[in-house]
């Protein structure tokens, strides 16, 4: 039975622990997972050799630390992640209006509950998830939402000075006492909120409406923000910069086999509906990201999510049912690389383009990234495969059109009419069947596509590419 009063605490490890620091509880449960081998961010992938050890080290040195990245390298995930290395719940007590160690408080109000009640002071508990407190930061923030700010009625019912701590209506700061303050976005806070946040770290007192008030609080300090903005704009000022322990600098996934182990964590994919995704089409998904990060017309300093790839192929997954359900097919939806084609509104809003990506417009663009993508993707699973006669069938002037409600049955009759296509995606397939059959024939054709060694129209379906003087002939006559 837990204990309920500051006395029924006599002889526990609390005691043992008292006036522990929440760096000092962090670094030793860090210290004993580290020690057992056990995972420290479990769930976070990719970051094991990079981001990770530069996190342990921080704790371990007992540092507030800054998360630097872009947009959708899960900073906030790491940060989240801090709860689990504190203690599963800790004593405070109960009748204190922040979080206090019943046998070493440093709020006022708690070093007066303990001299007037002694061990007779109610003592609840509070667990590890309440004791983090994260807030996003706009410029309209105030040193009120942080801190707090003099509370004049506050001071007159308890008696006080209007300077007195213990006049304070608290912000989230000093509420995070014993905890983890988080403060995401830091370069957007206005500078003198700044300025309150790094007295409160270095010397524990901040003016609040002129008056000094002393803060004596036992948090972690950690923030992120974007380096752009942490470093050209310099919106973060130097004293606070100075007082930030270590820097971290996230990243996007190194490899696409990192990139797709992610995306395969956090996309919804397991649907009642049974759909399933070839690994050359979570492949493909994944490398319209990494196309967008290289291509010049997607703005660098913005970057490219990792939410995009996630987006993206729970939208081809929808599709591949969208499609099935339109058919009244039996069978589970197989998604196609013709579904990523589908999810172009799940590309589009993640993109901050340059001026020369705007004129040509965000749907043109991120086109042009599926086709990439596809064009890598099948250099790396079809590169020694002989397509010659199915390149052949197409430059005969033949032409293949595929309706997109066909079932595999007769998707497999449709293919059959060219030479060489169907053995071709046998040795694609990643599963028996006549559907997986069909859905790497689809891959061989859209792969072609993408290497301009065959074309698509909207009247004929599959057909031969144009000849680079047609090409430009057409161009000059549309142009005229």
């Amino acid at each position: 039975m837990k204990a309920t009063t500051r006395g029924a605490l006599r002889g526990s490890r609390w005691e043992t622990l008292a006036g522990r620091s929440v760096k000092d509880e962090l670094r030793a449960n860090l210290s004993e997972r580290l020690r057992s081998r056990q995972a420290v961010f479990p769930g976070v992938l990719g970051y094991q050799d990079s981001v990770v050890p530069h996190v342990v080290n921080a704790l371990l040195s007992r540092h507030n630390f800054i998360l630097l990245g872009l947009r959708g390298q899960a900073k906030t995930r790491i940060l989240r992640a801090l709860t689990e290395l504190l203690d599963a719940e800790v004593p405070i007590l109960a009748e204190a209006e922040l979080p206090d160690d019943p046998f070493a408080p440093r709020t006022l109000e708690g070093q007066a509950l303990v001299a007037e009640q002694g061990d007779d002071a109610a003592v609840a508990w509070l667990p590890r998830e309440a004791r983090y407190v994260e807030k996003l930061a706009t410029p309209d923030v105030t040193v009120a939402d942080i801190v707090g700010d003099i509370d004049p009625i506050k001071a007159a019912r308890l008696g006080t000075q209007l300077g007195d701590p213990r006049s304070v209506h608290y912000g989230l700061l000093p509420r995070a006492n014993r905890g983890i303050f988080a403060m995401n976005e830091l370069p957007d806070l206005a500078g003198k909120v700044q300025v309150a946040l790094f007295n409160v770290m270095q010397e524990g007192d901040v003016q609040i409406k002129g008056y000094p008030v002393r803060l004596a609080l036992d948090v972690l300090l950690v923030f992120s923000a974007n380096p752009e903005d942490y470093t050209a704009r310099g919106k973060i000022i130097t004293p606070l910069k100075d007082r930030i322990g270590s820097e971290v600098r996230t990243h996007y996934p190194r490899t696409v086999e990192h990139g797709m182990t992610i995306t395969a964590q956090e996309a919804w994919t397991a649907r009642d509906s049974g759909a399933r995704v070839p690994d050359f089409v979570r492949e493909i998904v994944e490398e319209v990201a990494f196309q967008a990060r290289d291509d010049n017309r997607v703005d660098k300093h913005s970057g490219v999510s990792q939410r995009l790839p996630i987006s993206l192929l729970e939208d081809v997954v929808s599709n591949a049912e969208r499609r099935t359900l339109a058919a009244a097919a039996a069978e589970a939806p197989l998604a196609r690389p013709s579904d990523v084609y589908a999810g172009l509104a799940a590309v589009t809003g993640k993109l901050e383009l340059e001026y020369e990506g705007e004129l040509k417009g965000g749907e043109a663009v991120a086109r042009e990234l599926i086709r990439r993508a596809i064009a890598q993707v099948f250099g790396r699973r079809a590169g020694d495969l002989d397509l010659s006669a199915v390149v052949a069938y197409f430059e005969a002037d033949q032409a293949l059109k595929v309706p997109v409600d066909l079932g595999a049955h007769a998707l497999l009759e449709c293919y059959a009419q060219v030479p060489g296509l169907l053995d071709a995606a046998a040795r694609l397939a990643e599963e028996e069947g006549g559907d997986a059959l069909a859905v790497a024939a689809e891959f061989v054709l859209e792969g072609l596509v993408a290497k301009r060694q065959v074309a698509r129209s909207e009247e004929r379906g599959y057909v031969a590419p144009e000849p680079e003087a047609q090409v430009a002939l057409g161009a000059r006559r549309r142009w005229n």
